[in-house]
């Protein structure tokens, strides 16, 4: 199986109760990325991501500009592993 590049990222301040999942969703519309977006109980946002690295480093400064007012701190890995996701889904 061929290996994709992959980011895990971990979204904080006012995440959460403001749309960002249902913004994150309809932004992956816009770019070939697969992976997951979900609210933790901690208060952050997780969002897991594989494609080109163009593609996710593009989607995810889109994420960024569009929520930029609610985001306070962005911890982020990267890595290439296998492909994992079918789909970019609210989880």
């Amino acid at each position: 199986m061929a290996e994709v590049h992959h980011e895990s990222l971990h979204f904080s301040g006012r995440v959460q109760g403001v749309g960002f999942r249902y913004t994150t969703l309809q932004i992956a519309k816009e770019f070939e990325i697969t992976g997951f977006v979900r609210n933790l109980p901690d208060g952050r946002v997780q969002l897991e991501l594989e494609g080109t690295p163009a593609e996710v480093r593009a989607f995810v400064e889109a994420v960024e500009e569009r929520m930029h007012g609610h985001i306070r701190k962005v911890e982020r890995t990267a890595q290439r592993r296998p492909a994992q996701f079918r789909g970019f889904v609210i989880a």
